[in-house]
């Protein structure tokens, strides 16, 4: 059985993947270099990082593969799961996979030019909407049944 792995810096949906890992009754990771508070639930556990660039995501990375789910806003974290054979989402239910990862990662890296091209454009982006929220739970559930069916 399977484990979703959540990187949980800056993350909106915890609660939303926790309720669909005790639903389907598997493990599930939070990861992070602290600041989150624990969950009582049995199933899930958090998993506190040292400080340091991308120590969170390296933890992940190095666990995560064929049967599992890795939910995370890291573009980067994602391709090297999605190399792993992972399922991954991004936290508005957008699945990362081998067809798309490579334009997600030139389109991160052409975006972060044009930020630091002109530091007066730093926009936010939209607020995370419960359209949001709904879209990664139906997501999540998909890839949840697709990482069961792989792990087989």
């Amino acid at each position: 059985m399977g484990v979703i792995y959540v990187d949980a810096d800056a993350c909106p949906v915890k609660a939303e993947a926790e309720r669909v890992a005790t639903r389907h009754k598997l493990r599930m990771f939070v990861v992070s270099n602290g600041g989150l508070r624990p969950s009582q639930n049995p199933l899930v556990e958090t998993v506190i990082v040292p400080e340091g660039p991308d120590i969170a995501d390296m933890w992940i990375s190095e666990r995560a593969g064929r049967g599992d789910v890795v939910v995370t806003g890291d573009i980067p974290l994602a391709a090297k799961c999605v190399e792993g054979g992972a399922q991954v989402l991004k936290h508005n239910g957008e699945a990362l996979t081998r067809a798309n990862i490579g334009n997600v990662l030139a389109t991160r890296d052409l975006m972060a030019d044009i930020r630091a091209a002109d530091p007066f454009r730093q926009g936010g982006g939209k607020a995370f909407s419960k359209s949001d929220r709904s879209r990664f739970l139906d997501a999540l559930e998909r890839a949840v049944r697709k990482a069961a069916t792989e792990a087989k």
